[in-house]
């Protein structure tokens, strides 16, 4: 038998065994390919865990972002176009692209730049 956690293994063919406490008899069997196990080896089993100390991570550490919320002007491309009046000079379209910096489930940051006079803003989605 192999115990992983506190479930336990058939050692012929890694089949979960049924928990020895529920089992009638003093045999415990695998469901797949029968092999058995005397019940009383499992009245003694101590199950010990342990957790990595990096498996918790600190407050802080929880709060650090992965999102990049900061871009370099080479990091930019002209993006698409749309008929979107420029708020500072009136021209008629602007270039813009989206990313998605805030959690999944909230709408992505749209990014305009003017091709005409370089006016730059965003908005949330």
């Amino acid at each position: 038998m192999s115990v992983v956690g506190s479930l336990i293994f058939c050692l012929d063919c890694g089949n979960l065994l049924d928990n020895p406490s529920t089992v009638q008899g003093d045999v415990v069997e695998c469901n797949q390919c029968q092999a058995t196990y005397p019940k009383k080896e499992f009245s003694n089993l101590e199950v010990i865990t342990a957790t990595a100390e990096d498996a918790f991570p600190s407050a802080l550490r929880s709060k650090q972002s992965v999102v990049k919320t900061s871009l370099k002007k080479d990091e930019l491309k002209e993006g698409a176009v749309i008929k979107e009046k420029c708020p500072k000079c009136g021209n008629e379209e602007m270039h813009y692209h989206t990313l998605q910096l805030r959690s999944a489930d909230e709408g992505a940051t749209v990014f305009y730049t003017c091709p005409k006079c370089s006016y730059k803003f965003r908005t949330n989605n």
